[in-house]
C-alpha cells in the first residue's frame, strides 16, 4: 500500500439529536467515491474523533469499510483510522480496534496535549510500530497537539517497515522541504494543510490529507492530479479558483465551516459540544462558497459526464 493523491479526512455526520446519521455518512462516502478520492481517513480531528463513543467509532470505521468494498471499482480506496491518544498503550488498543474491524493503515497524531520531548515521540511511534497492528501513517499538526514532530525525529523513524508515511500539517515550505529528504518506495510525504498543498506536490509530496475535500472530492482530485504531475500553470490556476474556499474554512475551528458547507449539501447537521455551529456572521460567507463548491465540482464532473 502506497498512499498517494486526495485522501479526505472525513467529517462525522450527526443527526439532530446529536446521534450519528448513517444514511449521511453513506451519502459522504458516495460523494468522495464519485468524486475521485483515493483514500479516506475515519475518525481524525475533521471526524471530530474526540467526541466519538468506542462503539462509535467501530460503527462508522466498520461501515466505511463495507462501503467502499461493496463498490465495485473502490476496492483500492485504503480506509485510515485516526488511532492517535495521548498515552502510547491506548494508542495501541486503539490501533489494534481499528486492525481488527479492517482498517488498511492507522493515521496516528502526535500525542495531544501531554508534549513529549523528541525522544519520547520516537519511543512511542516505534512501540505502536512494533506492535504491528497497522501499518502507521505520522501525523504531524502542533497547532493541535501543542508539540512539533520535528524532521530530525522523523528521520529516525522513516526507516521503520510499518511507518509508511507522515500527514505534516505545517505550512512553510522549508517543513516539507525537509521531510521530502525522507521519501522513498516505502515512506510517503502527504501535505496536511489545504491552502499549501498545490505547492507542496509540486514540490514533490505524494499528496494531500485534505478537509476541503469533504465538499470539493472531484476539485482536489483534479488539483492532486495536475500538481503530481508537475503541470505547474494549470495547477496553481486551479489552486487559485479555490482560494476562497481554503479562507473560509478557517474562518472557525475545524471542523465547524466545512460541517457548515456539508448541512448545505443534506449531509448532517451540527457539532458536539463544546463545538457549536458555525456563527452567524459567517453564514452569508458560507452561501457564497456553497455556490463556489457548486460550480467548481460541476466543473469537474461534466468532462466524466460526458
Amino acid at each position: 500500500m502506497r498512499l498517494t493523491g486526495s485522501i479526505t479526512a472525513l467529517a462525522t455526520p450527526f443527526d439532530t439529536a446529536g446521534e450519528l446519521d448513517l444514511d449521511a455518512w453513506q451519502l459522504l462516502l458516495q460523494l468522495q467515491l464519485d468524486g475521485g478520492t483515493q483514500a479516506l481517513v475515519v475518525a481524525g480531528s475533521t471526524g471530530e474523533a474526540a467526541a466519538l463513543y468506542d462503539a462509535e467509532f467501530d460503527t462508522l470505521l466498520r461501515s466505511a469499510i463495507e462501503f467502499v468494498g461493496g463498490h465495485a471499482g473502490n476496492r483500492n480506496v485504503p480506509v485510515l483510522a485516526g488511532t492517535g491518544q495521548s498515552n502510547t498503550a491506548k494508542t495501541i488498543e486503539q490501533t489494534r480496534r481499528a486492525a481488527a474491524l479492517g482498517a488498511d493503515a492507522a493515521l496516528v497524531v502526535t500525542p495531544p496535549y501531554v508534549r513529549p520531548t523528541q525522544a519520547g515521540l520516537v519511543a512511542h511511534y516505534r512501540a505502536i510500530a512494533d506492535d504491528g497492528a497497522l501499518p502507521i501513517v505520522l501525523y504531524n499538526v502542533p497547532g493541535r497537539t501543542g508539540g512539533d514532530l520535528l524532521p530530525e525525529t522523523v528521520a529516525e523513524l522513516a526507516d521503520h517497515p510499518r511507518i509508511v508515511g507522515i500527514k505534516e500539517a505545517r505550512s512553510e515550505p522549508e517543513r516539507m522541504a525537509a521531510l521530502l529528504a525522507f521519501k522513498d518506495d516505502g515512506f510517503t510525504v502527504l501535505s496536511g494543510d489545504d491552502p499549501t498543498a498545490c505547492r507542496a506536490m509540486l514540490a514533490g509530496a505524494d499528496g494531500i490529507v485534505s478537509v476541503a475535500s469533504n465538499v470539493l472530492p472531484a476539485a482536489f482530485r483534479r488539483l492532486a492530479d495536475l500538481a503530481r504531475t508537475g503541470k505547474r500553470s494549470e495547477a496553481e490556476a486551479w489552486d487559485g479558483r479555490m482560494s476562497a474556499a481554503y479562507e473560509f474554512l478557517g474562518v472557525e475551528s475545524n471542523p465547524i465551516p466545512v460541517k457548515a458547507l456539508l448541512a448545505r449539501q443534506g449531509i448532517g447537521h451540527g457539532l458536539r459540544l463544546p463545538l457549536l455551529p458555525l456563527s452567524a456572521p459567517h453564514h452569508e460567507a458560507a452561501g457564497q462558497i456553497a455556490d463556489l463548491v457548486r460550480e467548481l465540482e460541476q466543473t469537474c464532473r461534466d468532462p466524466l459526464a460526458a
